[in-house]
């Protein structure tokens, strides 16, 4: 299995390049596409997405594209997790929680070894030149040692923003969803001391297990299937009626 996380959208060609080398190279992959539809360069909600999906994905190798540097002096990177999946991408933090989220990583290496790109490397393309390539030898069995020098130095994102303290919860958002579900940075375990009436930003909110719980358009903050704070609207946009994004912070009172 060779799973694919990218910011590319769908609707230009490039996922279909991709897939194309894919496909000519390591023909007896099963390729998951995760989502082509993280915001354009937004790397922290690529590795959101992506540390929050893999736990459900057969071992693998992890494809992953959220590259506004590409081109430039930041590395193009593979690592092995410690469930045996690779993780194919750029060293821009991406990966990293991915690792994490298998159990940790166990080595990673600087991918050098031009062998195993495309025969030209375009300096905007790397998903298809240089990443697919790699990915698709790393599925055949190809040792993580022979892509290129082992490395430590990795490149993580910073943390989020999270404060509790007594009466508050204060927490960077992590991703919006499709429906508008606003994820938080702080963790499920954050939720335990707070009461069923709660404010999120200021508008009253109601502290239960499930959307169904509050009123219809009413504000919801919940454990979600991550293991995060969450709040949603019941059958509504919460960021659309907090007016938040994925850079914005949210303040919990009561």
């Amino acid at each position: 299995m060779i799973s694919f996380t990218t910011d590319y959208g769908l609707s230009d060609g490039f996922v279909a390049a991709c897939h194309g080398v894919l496909a000519r190279l390591a023909p007896a992959a099963r390729v998951i596409d995760v989502t082509h539809l993280v915001p354009p360069g937004d790397v922290r909600r690529g590795a959101a997405v992506l540390a929050q999906t893999v736990p459900s994905l057969p071992r693998g190798v992890h494809l992953a594209v959220v590259d506004p540097g590409v081109g430039t002096a930041r590395r193009p990177v593979a690592l092995l997790a410690a469930d045996g999946s690779f993780l194919v991408g750029p060293d821009n933090g991406l990966l990293l929680p991915a690792a994490a989220a298998l159990g940790g990583m166990t080595a990673a290496v600087h991918l050098t070894n031009r062998s195993w790109f495309a025969a030209s490397v375009s300096s905007t393309f790397h998903g298809r030149d240089l990443f697919a390539p790699v990915a698709a030898r790393l599925f055949a069995g190809a040792p993580l040692s022979d892509a290129g020098p082992e490395i430590t130095d990795l490149v993580a994102l910073p943390d989020p923003y999270v404060e509790q303290r007594p009466g508050l919860l204060a927490s960077d958002v992590l991703t919006v969803d499709h429906f508008g579900n606003v994820q938080l940075a702080a963790p499920a375990s954050a939720l335990a001391a707070l009461p069923a009436a709660v404010q999120v930003d200021g508008t009253p909110a109601v502290h239960a297990a499930t959307f169904g719980d509050a009123a219809p358009g009413e504000l919801v903050l919940f454990a979600d299937s991550a293991g995060y704070a969450a709040v949603a609207v019941n059958g509504g946009s919460a960021a659309d009626r907090l007016g938040v994004t994925s850079i914005s912070r949210v303040t919990v009172t009561y």
